[in-house]
């Protein structure tokens, strides 16, 4: 007499039937490597007078670099979104090599000698906002909108990403000319949720 098949639960893994883990594993790499880089950033130790060349600096530029490239770029392979990666990892990096070497600002944004600063934070923050937000923006639009051709417009959502990381650059350079107050910030969000209305209204949809 056969034997007779084994039941579902009785069955030996496969490869097909043993589950894949490698999103598990780069997510908990990345949460790692951040919080190794944030550990190092919170010592103290790092700062200008540092050598270029000094193990403890160039340790926080590597899990830096690590952990952008283990956050955005699974993100962008997963969900077709080209660009994340390269504007989330420039982004994360330019902002907190900034915190840890760069002297903070002491004057205002039109001081000379501090304009460059206040330039690249604003654009860290652009580039690094906006690529954290886009498959949040991406995902909301495939149920926030009814027309299909809206829901998977690739560049709508890249378009309200890129909105929204400019509302916290924008934010940025407005403390560094001292006028960060809740009326400048309302105003310059109402501003863009109009310039999204009519993009919206005139623009057609470009699926993905």
């Amino acid at each position: 007499m056969s034997e007779p098949p084994l039941s579902r639960k009785a069955q030996p893994y496969t490869a097909e039937t043993t589950p894949r883990r490698p999103g598990l594993l780069l997510a908990v790499a990345a949460g790692l490597c951040w919080a190794c880089a944030l550990a190092a950033l919170l010592t103290g130790q790092l700062g200008p007078s540092l050598p270029l060349t000094a193990p403890l600096r160039l340790i926080f530029c590597v899990l830096v670099l690590a952990a952008g490239l283990l956050t955005f770029v699974p993100f962008q392979q997963r969900l077709q979104l080209p660009g994340v990666a390269l504007e989330g990892v420039t982004g994360t990096f330019l902002f907190l090599y900034t915190i840890a070497i760069v002297p903070p600002p002491n004057a205002w944004l039109l001081s000379l000698p501090e304009l460059p600063v206040y330039v690249i934070m604003a654009l860290a923050l652009w580039w690094s906002i906006s690529a954290a937000v886009l498959p949040v923006v991406y995902w909301l639009g495939g149920r926030l909108f009814r027309q299909r051709a809206r829901q998977y417009d690739l560049r709508r959502a890249r378009r309200q990403a890129h909105e929204i990381g400019a509302l916290v650059a924008l934010a940025v350079l407005l403390a560094g000319l001292r006028a960060l107050r809740p009326i400048p910030l309302v105003l310059l969000a109402l501003l863009l949720i109009v310039a999204e209305l009519l993009f919206l209204s005139f623009i057609d949809a470009e699926p993905g």
